[in-house]
Parts: structure tokens; C-alpha cells; sequence
């Protein structure tokens, strides 16, 4: 009987040990979104879900070190906006939001409630999900962007700004599209030349639609902080920025918020994640894995980055940190 048993533990035990030591490759495809457009997306991993979401000018590439190591602990979901990437173009005088377009791929995806972490522009969106879907999101980390100062769809765009928008156009196109992206460029990689190479692949790529259009509200900005400062969401929120951003250590979003962690990455820029994707890796997965434990009690306002889990757990795999979180 005992060796029966044995025999039956090692089975179960080689079973997990094969579910969780065989990598999952990454599957892409297409969802349906208002107006007929496509969104194009990657997903990758089990567990809970968690998406992606990128900045302007750039695409779901931009977090590829993201995307392969958070894939091994969560379901990973990286897209591309509409009208970057691989996802179909904006139709000028079409009305839609961003944050929409993530809710209707969740719902085509069966995913009720996910982690959501945007960065720069992809942090706009993010912010509008926290304020406008709160029960959709099981956290929500923005990273060098947040909830949009702008009008939102509520304010119709009048004729003094769209002639205004005209001008900038007009201006724009005299000066040249690609005078303006090695400008932007240069903004993006900063002090961090290393980051050059992905940064004008994805630039480069970009077709600038946005910066030759008038575009619609594509952001919920001054109707989310609207909503916002009624709904006062509970949701365990992240704000991570770069020290070079200089942004100070208060957030307008706190006074609303009851779970709220801020967090300032040494030696990064805007593009933190690119800049420093370890210390970027590291002080997401810590948080997600302090999320994880203390839903259920008390949460841990704020940790130093890199150090909450104690010097005896460095060398650890992700893997038995996670478990000794999970069964303490």
C-alpha cells in the first residue's frame, strides 16, 4: 500500500513539474471592434491574466522582455493599439476610446477581470480602465502615464480647436515626419543609448497617422477623473516612475485611491521598462506577488524595489517565490 502510494505521489509530482517546465509559445490573432476595426493581439502563459499596453509611436514589441518573462507566472496579453502596429488603422471623424477596444477584447477572450499595466500612453488607457471599469481590473499599474488632464468624449471638439489642429498639421508636414522622429527618438531613448535599436525600429514602423489626422477623444481624460473621484476604486493600484522624469513623490490619483503604491525606479527614464528591464521585471512581479497574498487582509502600502523579499530569497526562482507567498 505505501509503495502504492508513493508511486502514485511521484506521478503527480512529475506532472506538475512537466506542466510547469514546458514552455508555452505565443499565439496571436485578431478580435473585432467597433467600426469594423481589428486589434491585433499576443497571448502567451497561464494564470491569471495580465495585459500590456504601449506607448505612442510604438507597439506591443516594446515589451518583449515583459512578455517572455511574466508568461512563465500569468496568462500574458500584449496588443496593439488601433492604429499602431499590427492592428487596423483609425478612420478619421471615427469616435471610439481605447479603453473600450481592451474590454471588448477581454469579453472576446472569456476574461472577466485582468491585471492591466500600461506605460506612457499605454498608461492613459490604463488609467481610463481604472476609472471607468474598475470591476473589470484585478490591478492596475501605471508606469510614466496616467489618467489624461485633456476633454474627453463628452466635450465635442469645437471649430477653434479643430482649426487649430489643421495649423498643426499644416506646420508638421512643412517640417518633415521624419525631422519629427528622430526628435522623438531622441526624447524616448534619453540617457539610455542602449535602447536606440528597438526604439527607432518601432518609430520607424510607425506610420504617424496620429500626427497627420484629426483624431477624436480617444481618451475618457477629464470624464475619467470624473468618474474617478465617485467611484473611488479599491483595486491595488502601482505608479511606477523614472527617477530622470523628476515627477516628485505625490500623485494627484492618491487622494481617490484606498490601495495606492508609488514607486521610483533608479537610473530610468520615461521608457523604463526598455531602460532597465530586470529592475522594471522585478519590482512589478514583487508587487503582483504582495497583490496576490494580501488580497484577502491588509496591503502593504509600499516596499524598496528589489529588497521586500529579503536578501535569502535573490537566488530563488520566480516560481518558489511565488509559492512561498501563496503558502507562507
Amino acid at each position: 500500500m505505501l509503495i502504492s502510494i508513493n508511486k502514485h505521489y511521484a506521478i503527480a509530482i512529475f506532472i506538475i513539474f512537466l506542466y510547469f517546465s514546458i514552455p508555452t509559445f505565443a499565439e496571436s490573432n485578431y478580435i473585432t471592434v467597433t467600426g469594423g476595426g481589428k486589434i491585433y493581439y499576443e497571448e502567451r502563459g497561464k494564470g491569471e491574466p495580465l495585459i500590456f499596453l504601449h506607448g505612442h509611436s510604438l507597439d506591443c514589441t516594446m515589451w518583449d522582455k515583459q512578455f517572455k518573462y511574466f508568461s512563465n507566472h500569468y496568462h500574458a496579453i500584449r496588443i496593439d493599439f488601433r492604429g499602431y502596429g499590427q492592428s487596423s488603422k483609425q478612420i478619421e471623424g471615427f469616435q471610439f476610446c481605447h479603453a473600450d477596444d481592451v474590454i471588448t477584447l477581454m469579453d472576446s477572450l472569456g476574461i472577466h477581470r485582468a491585471h492591466i499595466v500600461g506605460l506612457s500612453m499605454g498608461g492613459f488607457v490604463a488609467g481610463d480602465l481604472l476609472a471607468m471599469y474598475p470591476s473589470r481590473l484585478l490591478s492596475c499599474t501605471l508606469a510614466s502615464g496616467s489618467i489624461r488632464s485633456t476633454p474627453g468624449p463628452s466635450t465635442p471638439i469645437d471649430e477653434k480647436e479643430y482649426s487649430k489642429r489643421l495649423q498643426d498639421i499644416t506646420a508638421l508636414k512643412a517640417s518633415g515626419i521624419e525631422e519629427m522622429k528622430s526628435k522623438w527618438i531622441n526624447t524616448l531613448v534619453s540617457s539610455h543609448p542602449h535602447t536606440r535599436k528597438p526604439l527607432t525600429r518601432m518609430v520607424n514602423k510607425w506610420d504617424a497617422w496620429q500626427s497627420l489626422h484629426c483624431e477624436q477623444r480617444l481618451y475618457y481624460a477629464t470624464d475619467a477623473w470624473e468618474m474617478l473621484k465617485i467611484r473611488k476604486p479599491s483595486i491595488p493600484v502601482l505608479i511606477l516612475r523614472g527617477e530622470e522624469e523628476n515627477k516628485g513623490t505625490k500623485t494627484k490619483e492618491s487622494q481617490w485611491l484606498s490601495d495606492v503604491t508609488l514607486i521610483t525606479l533608479l537610473s530610468c527614464g520615461h521608457m523604463m521598462n526598455l531602460h532597465n528591464p530586470k529592475l522594471f521585471n522585478q519590482t512589478l512581479h514583487n508587487w503582483l506577488i504582495k497583490d496576490e497574498r494580501f488580497r484577502r487582509g491588509p496591503f502593504i502600502k509600499s516596499f524598496p524595489s528589489g529588497e521586500d523579499l529579503g536578501e535569502a530569497s535573490k537566488n530563488l526562482p520566480p516560481l518558489i517565490i511565488n509559492l512561498l507567498y501563496k503558502f507562507p
